[in-house]
């Protein structure tokens, strides 16, 4: 029986792609790299920001690094002032509510970012528990994040799903033990399947999610 739905943030709740991809095409032209969305999706997407500045920008020191990531983050929340939730999702949120089952948010984004996205989607009170990467031993694709969700909704994973946009987020729901439905809103759907989703979808409007939802609650 469900009892609690987890959601990753970035590409999950908000198609927030296009604007980080527009914001790292910005700030790494300065260092003369040039991203084309091959790259983007091979050493960005859905990794932390450490290990992005540190695969791409290895000669930064660590506080180098950390001003760089901090100045990229902040750029893009000047560009994401217009972010939409994605289609569906207000639904899904207004059907889990009817149904009293607990929601959290399970996110590798710095916690300005986090706060940020969920203020301008008018979710902040939806949510009351938000886990970030930061606050967990390891940051997705490992367990742990979702591990603490798990630990702070008071939930087992046989009773929550997660839905997940990149590779890296499924292989940390997956590793979880947790029933993983892939949002191909950053990758084809193909992708999130062979990364270990149990499911994808468009979006949440997607009949397979609802007949799924309804043989499950």
């Amino acid at each position: 029986m469900l009892s609690a739905i987890l959601f990753d943030l970035d590409g999950t709740l908000v198609n927030s792609d296009p604007v980080h991809y527009l914001t790292w095409q910005e700030v790494l032209s300065e260092f003369g790299i040039s991203v084309d969305r091959d790259f983007y999706q091979q050493h960005i997407s859905g990794r932390l920001n450490s290990a992005i500045v540190q695969d791409i920008l290895p000669q930064l020191s660590l506080e180098e690094g950390l001003k760089f990531a901090d100045a990229k983050e902040a750029r893009f929340r000047q560009l994401g002032t217009r972010l939409q939730p994605i289609d569906g999702l207000l639904k899904l949120l207004d059907w889990s509510a009817s149904r009293q089952l607990k929601q959290a948010v399970v996110t590798n984004a710095p916690r300005a970012n986090a706060e940020f996205m969920l203020e301008v989607l008018q979710l902040t009170s939806v949510f009351s528990t938000v886990v970030l990467a930061e606050e967990a031993p390891r940051g997705k694709p490992d367990p742990a994040p979702y591990l603490l969700s798990l630990e702070r909704l008071n939930v087992n994973s046989e009773g929550a799903i997660a839905f997940e946009d990149s590779t890296s987020g499924i292989l940390s729901a997956t590793r979880a033990g947790l029933y993983t439905i892939g949002v191909a809103s950053t990758h084809d759907p193909q992708q999130l399947i062979d990364a270990g989703a149990n499911m994808a979808i468009a979006d949440f409007t997607d009949p397979q999610l609802w007949k799924w939802l309804e043989s499950n609650s």
